[in-house]
């Protein structure tokens, strides 16, 4: 699974729209769209933000297995 579908998956779980997401980041909803569809790749701080958000590791939100 690719970084923009486990994105996806992880705000349907939490039954977030993609603009209640962005405002909990504090990123637009037009980048956060682009992560899920893979056009853009989110820069450190948002990954961070992200997998904390989630309280997942980043081995998690990048399906690393150790």
């Amino acid at each position: 699974m690719d970084l923009g579908k486990k994105l996806k998956e992880l705000r349907t779980s939490y039954n977030l729209t993609q603009s209640e997401l962005a405002v909990k980041l504090s990123i637009s909803r037009v980048n956060y769209t682009r992560y899920e569809n893979g056009k853009v790749r989110p820069d450190y701080e948002t990954i961070i933000r992200i997998a904390d958000f989630y309280d997942i590791t980043l081995d998690e939100l990048f399906n690393r297995k150790q």
